[in-house]
């Protein structure tokens, strides 16, 4: 987390003040804004691999009194209005596109203003398939499936015990029991209650209209500011048909208990 205060130069309201983030993922929270701020994300990576990058940023759910620009060679693009209250919406861009200009807006009373926004930097093939727009919720193909299995920061096998749907953020909340976990990056699946059962949430597009149901799946995605994204989902017993066809021919990425 990086937080800056714009009353440390409030005499100064022109100020451009430049941040560096060596880190991939994090925060920016700038109190009292005035003046601007240039942010420089500059990750421990080889400069080499910078153009295979995407910067994701989403704003704080209270963000107010900056207007934050991509900027490239003096050009500004304007990213997120002052104002603006998309909720949960990300914003992403090539990190070749240009950096980050952040500009306080005029204030009749800037103590009420922060500013700020989660950021995360990560591959673009990655970022494509947590953004892609061409058909979202089609089923994934039986290699898709393989590789979202060795690829995947959370890979369980579980059932569907709820959905809530959130009209106003376009998203699907999938309740999910867990019956066996192979892998998760952070812990978003955890023993909960006295029957000691395992539970999480994953996040989806309400276009995609989950709903309850009976048997397991399994479940693949990505983490994504905190959140649990649904990757592939196969119904279990195709995903035991597919794995054992790919085992027999020596054709699976990787190995997992499909048990």
């Amino acid at each position: 987390l990086s937080s800056l205060s714009g009353l440390t130069h409030e005499s100064h309201k022109k100020d451009v003040e430049q941040v560096y983030l060596r880190c991939s993922e994090g925060s920016i929270e700038w109190m009292y804004p005035t003046g601007a701020l240039i942010v420089n994300l500059r990750p421990n990576t080889s400069p080499a691999s910078y153009k295979h990058l995407t910067v994701c940023i989403k704003p704080f759910k209270d963000s107010a009194g900056a207007n934050i620009y991509l900027e490239k060679t003096g050009e500004l693009k304007l990213l997120v209005r002052d104002g603006d209250r998309s909720p949960s919406k990300v914003y992403c861009f090539g990190y070749d596109q240009g950096g980050l200009f952040i500009e306080a807006t005029p204030q009749q009373d800037i103590s009420r203003k922060i500013t700020g926004f989660q950021y995360e930097l990560m591959n673009k093939g990655i970022a494509a398939d947590l953004h892609t727009v061409s058909a979202p919720c089609r089923p994934c193909s039986d290699t898709e499936v393989l590789l979202a299995v060795c690829t995947s920061d959370f890979v369980i096998r579980g059932s569907i015990q709820d959905v809530t749907n959130e009209a106003e953020e376009q998203e699907s909340i999938i309740h999910v029991g867990v019956n066996k976990l192979y892998r998760q990056k952070s812990k978003v699946f955890q023993l909960t209650g006295e029957s000691g059962n395992w539970r999480g949430q994953i996040k989806t597009l309400l276009e995609c209209g989950v709903k309850p149901g009976d048997g397991d799946f399994l479940f693949t995605g990505r983490m994504h500011f905190g959140e649990a994204r649904l990757g592939c989902a196969p119904r279990f017993k195709d995903f035991q048909r597919m794995y054992k066809e790919a085992k027999d021919k020596g054709l699976n990425p990787c190995e997992i208990g499909p048990d």
